[in-house]
């Protein structure tokens, strides 16, 4: 599978081997900028930035594209993903808590998370 990343995140190891791919550094950039909201946005910023995200999205040639961000930006962003033919999908994680030793002898708690899947919407 093939699917483009739309996060602000790098893809994981794992999610590049199940078929990730980031985007080129200077879409990349453009991403970041669309993803980030420094102010309450309206409901016609939101639409706008789907559909940019979604442009972006579908010159990449990818049929599918992995999504996460803002909770308000990701049901617009899946519609205006699939007006232009592409497939959303979210990116499952399975999380697990992991003790380790340190040199003094303490243990250090660490929550681990780790690629599990794909999860796409109805």
């Amino acid at each position: 599978m093939n699917i483009v990343n739309l996060t602000q995140h790098a893809a994981t190891p794992d999610q590049l081997a199940a078929g990730v791919h980031d985007l080129p550094e200077m879409e990349k950039a453009v991403l970041a900028e669309l993803l980030t909201f420094h102010s309450i946005p309206s409901h016609e910023e939101v639409q706008r930035r789907a559909k940019v995200l979604a442009s972006l999205a579908k010159v990449s040639g990818y049929q599918t594209a992995m999504i996460g961000g803002a909770p308000y930006l990701m049901g617009p962003l899946e519609a205006a993903l699939r007006a232009r033919g592409l497939t959303p999908v979210y990116s499952f994680s399975v999380r697990s808590s992991e003790e380790q030793l340190q040199a003094d002898g303490t243990v250090r708690k660490v929550n681990v998370f780790k690629h599990g899947g794909f999860v796409q919407t109805v």
